[in-house]
Parts: structure tokens; sequence; C-alpha cells
């Protein structure tokens, strides 16, 4: 056999085969890390939200992307060891599914991965990012801007019990981004001539000495501040509200499903499903520092009509008229 008919015979084997050599060596898939406060059933709201958007980017779990999620139940000191895990898996994106707080705990430990805040407080002023416009570091996504939204809420609560003079709010006084939203809810009850009494929870058992607390100064309605504590303990506070017929305001809409009055805040499915968006950017290749942080674009406000009855309040139809959603 000459040399020119080997060659040939060896280029047209290689040929044939190297279909079959590019099949053995299927496309990474991407695994993403997803980090909660809450619980499992606490957090399908939100974590439905996520999946939405992954679902509308293409992405099936198992399939072309894999999710490791993480729970906290509502325990803070979980947060550094369930972030650690997800590092040790080699996640390719850490999803911080709850505050500031949550998106810290990812930080300390993601060392260069890429960080998708959900919900994040004030992420300049919490050291998150250098600028909402420039992140600037590993850390991007979107922040709540509740303490924003405290003026809001005090401006509902006093439309719907007009003759309110006091106001005590529920924080846990453990969280340092919770000082900040509690400044900013004085600031606003010094507009609207509304005296504030502080609440400070740090610990499950502190919720009926607070009530107490509340009931002695004779407080017209309850705001709670929210984060993992308080969000855990939202049963058992509007069990205690409907008890003592305080009106109550959340943030988030659960508590309100639950029982309590009203809430109003951004939509934390809407937060949720735009994250997978971020997700899907730093996938393709787009540094976290420079994606800008975004704010909400959806908000909500809920209010439970059974709850009103409960406490003997009428809501007044004009603001019966703003609400988003009405439960009945």
């Amino acid at each position: 056999m000459n040399r020119k008919v080997l060659i040939c015979l060896l280029t047209t084997a290689l040929l044939s085969i190297a279909p079959f050599l590019g099949a053995q060596q299927p496309k990474k898939v991407p695994r993403i890390g997803y980090l909660s406060p809450l619980s499992s059933a606490g957090d399908a709201t939100r974590r439905s939200g996520f999946q939405q958007g992954l679902r509308e980017l293409g992405y099936t779990e198992g399939q072309n992307i894999v999710v490791e999620y993480r729970f906290a139940e509502g325990n803070l000191d979980r947060l550094p060891e369930l972030a650690a895990e997800l590092v040790h898996l080699k996640v390719d994106v850490i999803v911080a599914g709850g505050g500031s707080l949550i998106a810290r705990s990812a930080k300390n430990a993601a060392g260069t991965i890429p960080i998708v805040m959900t919900n994040a407080e004030d992420p300049v002023a919490n050291g998150l990012v250098a600028s909402l416009a420039r992140p600037g570091g590993n850390v991007t996504g979107l922040t709540a801007m509740l303490p924003d939204l405290a003026g809001k809420r005090l401006e509902l609560l006093k439309e719907t019990v007009p003759k309110i003079t006091r106001v005590a709010v529920l924080w846990n006084s453990a969280v340092p981004e919770k000082a900040i939203e509690f400044k900013e809810t004085q600031g606003a009850a010094k507009a609207f001539g509304t005296r504030l009494q502080s609440l400070e929870v740090k610990n499950p058992n502190d919720l009926d000495g607070v009530f107490e607390a509340a009931s002695k100064q004779r407080a017209g309605a309850i705001i709670t501040l929210p984060d993992p504590l308080t969000n855990t303990l939202g049963p058992r506070i509007v069990e205690l509200a409907t008890k003592k017929r305080l009106p109550t305001m959340f943030t988030q809409t659960p508590p309100v499903d639950g029982g309590g009055l009203m809430s109003y805040g951004p939509s934390y499915a809407d937060l949720f499903r735009r994250a997978a968006i971020f997700v899907d950017k730093i996938l393709k290749g787009t540094k976290p520092a420079d994606l800008p942080v975004e704010q909400p674009m959806k908000f909500e406000f809920v209010i439970n009509l059974k709850a009103a009855k409960q406490i003997g309040l009428t809501i007044p139809p004009n603001v019966l008229a703003r609400a988003d959603r009405v439960i009945k």
C-alpha cells in the first residue's frame, strides 16, 4: 500500500469517528446554589418565582440545570455552614434568597463565586456592592427597598385607622439591617404625627412580652419588619394581634394570607423570578460587577377583610380601592 492511499484511509477513518468522539463529551450542566433563611414550606412562594424565571429562560431542573437548595429553617446561625456546603459543591452561582444578612453569609463563604441577591436591604450601606450602578465585585442582583417604603406603610395604616396616634413596630434588633429600617419608620412617623413604640425581639420567647408592652402603652396598630425570625413567627404574631384586636401591617403577603390585616411591599415572587435573569446572564459570561443592581418593579397591597371583621374594623372604601388583592 503506497503512502498516499494510507493517508487517505486514515483521514477517512478519523472523520467517520469524529462525531462519536464529540458525543462522548457532554456539555457541563450548570449548578446553582440556592440559600434561604426560611423553611422549605415558608420559602415556597419565593422559590416558585425563581423556578418560573428559570423556565421562562429555557432551563429545566435536572436536565440542563441543577439547583442545590439549602434552608436555614429560621436559624440564622446555620447560614455560614449552609453557604460553605454550597461552595464545597462547586456551584457556579449562589442565589442569596433573603435580605442583606443572607447575601453577606454567601459572600463571606463564596470567594470568587458570583452571588445574586434577591431582596437585599440597602446593599450599598451594608457593604455588599460599591454602588447600584457599578457593583464592583462578585455580588449583584436585586434590592427590596424596604426602608424606603416605611412611609407608605404608615400612610396606609393612617388611612385605614385614622384615629391611631401610636404605632408599635415589631423588629429583630439582633439584625443590624433592621435598625436602618426602624430609623426610616421613625422619620416617617414624625411626618404623619404618629408616635412609635419599639417592640424588639431577639428570640421567639420575647413575643408574649412585647405584646403585653404594646397593650400597656395602648398601641393602636402594629407594623412588623421582616427578617427570618419575624417571618417564622408570623402565625404567632397574627394570633396575638387578633386576640388584642390590633390592626397589623406586614411587608410580605404570607402573614396576611394567614389572618393578618394587610401588607404592602415589593412582590417577592417577582423579585425571585427576576433573579433568574441575573443567573442566566452570569452563566452566559457576564461578570456580576457589570450587572447593575435592580430595584423592585412590582408592588403589592393586600387586605384581608376576614381579619378586619375579627377585630371589628371597617376598611374605608378609598383604601379598599387601592388594594391589589382583597381576601374576603
